[in-house]
């Protein structure tokens, strides 16, 4: 399941996020020239997903600052995603949009669609800013994922993408000092 380099389809999902009026469409070309996260995790009022989701609230700001959009995505719907928002301190903390996968669209498409269960694995991509996923990271049910962790892996694809190397032995050395 080699997702490295591959350009994301389009897609269409509608998606929840704080202080919108209403419901709005996210789609691929909201993404383009944008760097981009999407955060899959199994389902809203679980037990580690509202950890997850408070701890990159908590550090929203640092990748707005890097021009970097996060999108939470589960399989559950928009009304959902309000309701886990307004029930929740941890998750009402959430700035960031909440993309509703209630038709497998984005799933399917990161292939983290639990078979035969219609919820995602807990699944984190990094999106370039021409719609191509440049890492990921896919763990078991009970691994909580760290945002400072994530920040660090967006700083490197950053920078790597920036200087555009092409002699391997020189990549090694630049990636070894970017990510240890």
């Amino acid at each position: 399941m080699a997702l490295v380099d591959k350009k994301i389809k389009d897609f269409d999902v509608t998606a929840f996020k704080a202080g919108e009026e209403d419901f709005f469409q996210v789609k691929r070309d909201d993404i383009k020239g944008k760097w981009s996260v999407f955060f899959f995790y199994p389902a809203d009022f679980t037990f580690v997903c509202p950890t997850e989701l408070g701890d990159l609230a908590d550090n929203y700001d640092h990748f707005q600052k890097l021009g970097v959009d996060i999108y939470a995505v589960s399989t559950d719907s928009h009304w959902t995603h309000k309701a886990f928002h307004k029930s929740s301190d941890v998750v009402g903390k959430v700035k960031y949009a909440m993309l509703a996968d209630d038709q497998f669209k984005l799933s399917k498409q990161f292939k983290v669609l639990r078979s035969g269960e219609g919820r995602s694995d807990r699944g984190t991509f990094i999106v370039d800013p021409n719609c191509v996923i440049q890492a990921y990271e896919i763990t078991a049910e009970g691994i909580g994922r760290d945002a400072s962790d994530l920040l660090r892996k967006v700083k490197a694809a950053q920078y790597l993408s920036l200087i555009h190397i092409s002699e391997p032995t020189r990549q090694a050395e630049i990636s070894y000092a970017v990510f240890c």
